[in-house]
């Protein structure tokens, strides 16, 4: 029988980040499902829509938009993994946040899904006290609970972070990820501006946060003078909310985004406003001139690496080697050797 692999995804970047991951695995079966919390109550705040707002929810935005790329690329689906749940030899994650632990035959790879949320007094308090790492309300403690069988990351920077908020350093492997590892692919692209200014903001509001919109509105106005602005909202961003706001400052004309490619609006920009959006990565990638809610000094530590987009190969091959083959031949060590591009955790 072949091996089942389950992939736990949540918004549209995880998604896509796993199924590449999956293609790189054609002998074995593949199912996907939407994030979700262990137990009865949990199970209800996802289905009920009170948790809409978050990678959890059924009915979402997040789950609207990953519904149509699984469905779009034919991928099968199990929710909650309760199909075949003793028959998973591997569970990828994005979120370590809440790690099943129903799957008792399979083994868990967390796959960096992107940055994470600063870290402030609260999560540290819930770390100290090992509370469960969902209750800081963002993912500033995403990467950091140490139970994961293996840790996929970005970056030496990353790495590094994990390391020091507790997550065993054996565990982590400097892999970069999908999405991130090939910006340049991006210059290539169809989208028809050039040379504006782009602005990625974030859900902060919508997620519980406080969010000073007028006045990061009002600064970008004052940096981009008169050239163009072109605004890509978070898709799980109040739209009528947004565009009010922006109109207000920019004028009725002003280019607005809800969908679309943002990495190929990031290449064609001339600089990059970002609030907590880890597609700042992208700019700093291409060379553009960037800003973030984040310092400078920290995302240059934690920049992705860019290996040509072959992080998701060797995920996979990773996978194999530690936990589904073991009597393949691959070497990390030796792949690593022929590939110095990529760096490894040691």
């Amino acid at each position: 029988m072949r091996k089942k692999i389950l992939h736990i995804v949540g918004s549209l970047n995880q998604t896509k980040q796993l199924h590449q991951i999956a293609r790189h695995m054609p002998d074995y079966d593949h199912y996907f499902s939407q994030f979700f919390g262990e137990g009865l109550i949990f199970k209800w705040l996802a289905e009920s829509g009170l948790s809409d707002w978050n990678i959890m929810g059924t009915n979402g935005a997040f789950r609207n938009e990953q519904k149509q790329y699984l469905e779009k690329v034919g991928a099968k689906y199990d929710y909650r993994g309760e199909q075949f749940q003793d028959e998973y030899a591997v569970v990828f994650i994005c979120s370590d946040l809440m790690v099943p632990k129903n799957f008792t035959n399979a083994r868990i790879v967390f796959v960096q899904e992107g940055m994470t949320d600063p870290i402030d007094w609260k999560s540290r308090m819930i770390h100290k006290l090992s509370l469960p790492a969902w209750i800081a309300g963002n993912t500033s403690l995403n990467g950091c609970s140490n139970t994961c069988d293996l840790y996929c990351v970005a970056s030496q920077g990353y790495a590094q972070f994990f390391e020091e908020m507790g997550t065993d350093r054996k565990k982590i492997h400097i892999t970069g990820i999908p999405n991130f590892d090939h910006a340049a692919s991006f210059l290539e692209n169809d989208f028809p501006y050039r040379d504006y200014v782009l602005v990625c903001t974030s859900d902060i509001r919508e997620v519980g946060g406080d969010d000073d919109r007028l006045g990061f509105l009002r600064r970008i106005k004052e940096l981009a003078e008169d050239r163009e602005v072109i605004f890509r909202l978070h898709p799980n961003e109040k739209y009528s909310r947004a565009l009010k706001e922006i109109q207000a400052i920019f004028g009725a004309k002003v280019k607005i985004f809800q969908a679309g490619n943002t990495d190929h609006m990031i290449a064609n920009c001339e600089e990059l406003f970002t609030q907590y959006s880890s597609v700042v990565y992208i700019g700093m990638a291409l060379g553009k001139k960037v800003h973030s809610y984040f310092s400078m000094d920290m995302l240059k530590s934690r920049l992705p690496v860019q290996n040509g987009g072959m992080s998701a190969k060797l995920i996979a091959e990773l996978a194999r080697e530690q936990f589904l083959e073991a009597e393949l031949e691959f070497s990390i060590d030796s792949f690593a050797y022929q590939n110095p591009q990529w760096a490894f955790y040691e």
